[in-house]
């Protein structure tokens, strides 16, 4: 999620209902964009604007806004105000299309050119429920699934790629036996569970719970998909605490590029923590003190990690790019670029589209979506 090419970052496009209308064009006016004011948690009346001109970030990774949340549908921008989830970019070749829900609207798709998004028909027992992120995975025959963990409900919700519900996976139970007394004892007692982020990696489901006093990794099998069979798995690591392999909040969950290692963010801790697929702490990625990263996307050498706070809580949220384990720009959405609804970042994810970075990003409290590009030289 770096890039030394045109980059985009964070946003949104257009959302048009399956069987509706045909999906909104984006328009590329790089000059300034709209942000949605929202007021008391619903959408309000008045738009604020991008500063004009207005670019962030530090040597080849500066960036402008290219698209904002005045592009969504009526239906979307309703609810956007309570947006608290996150995105999964397929990144198979020829692909690159970037899921994401909206709680009471469902899950939509952007496109792999970013010009257009659409609302997909989504199952009202899961439309209606917030989705706090999404993880796109493959099964033996490359048929696509997204991944979504419902932290209220407890629930882990899997769909195709259209939006059909296939399996839903329900909190352990105190008969469910993990390989750690700690996690076994947290369930006899009926805790609560509270999953943040999900990734896939080998017919392995990774689940984190950084909302729950637990703050464990779990693990789930998928033993098949034709029919839909998903159970939890005995393989569990982690826990609370501020050292090596340790979670203040374990809130998001990505495979590193070479598919070798899990990156677990740690919000209050501004670290990002590395284990092998048997849950092994391998290395510890740390970010500037009193950023509270929210989800690691790599693309290439770069990395994007979208913070809910930064070192400076009077100024909006940072997204860092960085190169290997070094910060090499921060863009500051709220600050530099004028998007006032950018206080919190709550996720961000990264692509590159014809030498290009883009970012897609999202906000909690109140939800915004933007989407920014590099500027190249």
């Amino acid at each position: 999620m770096k890039r030394h090419t045109h980059v985009l970052v964070c946003a949104w496009a257009v959302v048009s209902v399956l069987g509706a209308s045909p999906p909104t064009l984006f328009s590329h006016d790089h000059r300034s964009a709209l942000a949605l004011a929202v007021v008391g948690g619903v959408e309000g009346a008045a738009e604020a604007e991008a500063s004009e001109g207005a670019v962030s970030g530090q040597g080849a990774m500066k960036f402008r806004v290219l698209h904002t949340s005045k592009r969504l549908p009526e239906k979307a921008r309703k609810v956007l105000a309570a947006a608290h989830g996150g995105f999964t970019v397929d990144r198979r070749p020829g692909r690159g299309e970037t899921y994401f829900t909206l709680a009471g609207a469902g899950i939509l798709q952007i496109s792999s050119d970013l010009k257009t998004i659409r609302l997909l028909e989504t199952p009202e027992s899961i439309r209606e429920v917030n989705l706090h992120n999404v993880t796109i995975w493959y099964g033996a025959d490359g048929t696509g699934y997204l991944t979504f963990p419902a932290h209220k409900t407890g629930d882990i919700y899997t769909t195709t790629l259209d939006g059909a519900l296939v399996h839903t996976l329900q909190a352990p139970t105190p008969e469910d036996d993990f390989d750690h007394p700690t996690v076994n004892d947290y369930f006899r007692g009926k805790g609560n569970f509270a999953p943040t982020d999900v990734e896939h990696l080998d017919g392995t489901l990774y689940v984190t719970t950084g909302y729950s006093s637990l703050d464990f990794v779990l693990t789930a099998r998928v033993l098949g998909t034709d029919p839909f069979r998903v159970t939890w798995h005995d393989l569990a690591f982690g826990g609370k605490g501020d050292g090596p392999g340790r979670f203040g909040t374990g809130h998001g969950i990505t495979l590193t590029p070479d598919k070798r290692q899990l990156a677990v963010s740690d919000r209050p801790n501004a670290k990002v923590e590395r284990f092998t697929r048997y849950g092994h702490y391998r290395s510890t990625l740390r970010l500037p003190v009193g950023s509270f990263p929210i989800d690691i996307d790599y693309v290439g050498k770069y990395a994007v990690v979208g913070c809910l706070y930064g070192p400076d809580r009077s100024k909006g949220a940072p997204i860092y790019i960085l190169e290997g384990d070094r910060v090499i720009s921060t863009v500051m959405v709220k600050e530099e670029l004028g998007l006032k609804t950018f206080q919190h970042i709550h996720d961000a994810v990264v692509r590159r589209i014809d030498g290009k970075l883009y970012i897609i990003a999202q906000t909690w409290n109140p939800g915004d979506i933007a989407i920014l590009e590099q500027v190249l030289p």
